[in-house]
């Protein structure tokens, strides 16, 4: 099964807000196409800021856009089936990253 990715390394943001309500900035590392398995799009994020040897912590969070296609609503991952998922496109990812 192919997925698309976008290598223009454009960064896109997005501020995600806690249960007490602080707002932190996150840089989106990649949006992963599940439609045709799960009905839905994933979406793998870091906070922003973070030096080189700073130890990355991926966030990832299902993704559906609202009818306008402008914004959507970000959702807890719930199976394994979907991680499994999103873990290799994660590591497909990191492999051709290490070719570069």
């Amino acid at each position: 099964m192919a997925h698309d990715h976008d290598h223009d390394h454009e960064h896109e943001h997005i501020t995600l807000v806690d249960e007490e309500g602080n707002e932190t900035l996150y840089e989106v590392l990649m949006t992963i196409d599940g439609q045709e398995q799960f009905g839905k799009n994933y979406v793998l994020v870091y906070p922003v800021g973070l030096s080189d040897e700073d130890e990355v912590e991926l966030q990832a969070y299902s993704y559906e856009e609202t009818d306008e296609g402008t914004e959507g609503e970000l959702g807890q991952i719930e199976t394994d089936e979907e991680w499994d998922m999103i873990e290799e496109v994660l590591n497909t990812f990191v492999e051709d990253e290490d070719e570069e």
